[in-house]
């Protein structure tokens, strides 16, 4: 008798992969990584504006990757394998959107122009936030479901490896 497949069952679990990084611990990385890009920033002079321009594109890129990777890898997969999560992932995919939102505005605009050091502030503000969400309550429950996180972390890591940032400065999501 043949199975159907669902998407739960092409979800990694756990066992499947002996080497690599575990998505959680990924994930938590690149929160490290964007804190210390926003630090950088916040240091910088009101005359570094090429220095600016040239971290605040970085901190855009580095949050499109890793959302990215989330909305379209680590999420579903979490939904997949508990649904007690559900509300922690609508709510992190709509904290996604704000910062995608804002993520534009920064790229369109220049160092200088009124309100760019504040949006580039809110979007390290609204960051932290998720940031405190995600570690504090949606990665402990990921860690407790049936997922093979080294495997879901060599996809999301794939994932984050296709995403750069083209000539005109927009983050390219293939």
């Amino acid at each position: 008798m043949a199975t159907q497949s669902t998407q739960a069952d092409a979800m990694p679990r756990k066992g499947g992969s002996e080497s690599g990084i575990d998505a959680i611990e990924l994930l938590t990385q690149d929160h490290k990584n964007v804190k210390e890009l926003f630090e950088q920033y916040e240091a910088l002079s009101d005359r570094s504006l090429v220095s600016k321009r040239k971290l605040a594109l970085k901190i855009c890129l580095e949050l499109t990757k890793h959302a990215t990777a989330e909305e379209e890898l680590f999420y579903p997969a979490v939904r997949a394998a508990s649904r007690e999560n559900e509300d922690l992932i609508d709510e992190a995919t709509v904290e996604h959107a704000a910062a995608k939102d804002l993520i534009a505005q920064i790229i369109g605009m220049a160092p200088g122009e009124d309100l760019y050091d504040a949006k580039v502030k809110v979007l390290s503000e609204q960051i932290e936030h998720h940031v405190e969400e995600e570690e504090g309550e949606m990665f402990p429950k990921a860690r407790d479901a049936d997922l093979d996180m080294l495997e879901l972390g060599a996809a999301i890591q794939a994932r984050k490896d296709e995403i750069e940032l083209p000539d005109e400065g927009m983050p390219s999501v293939n």
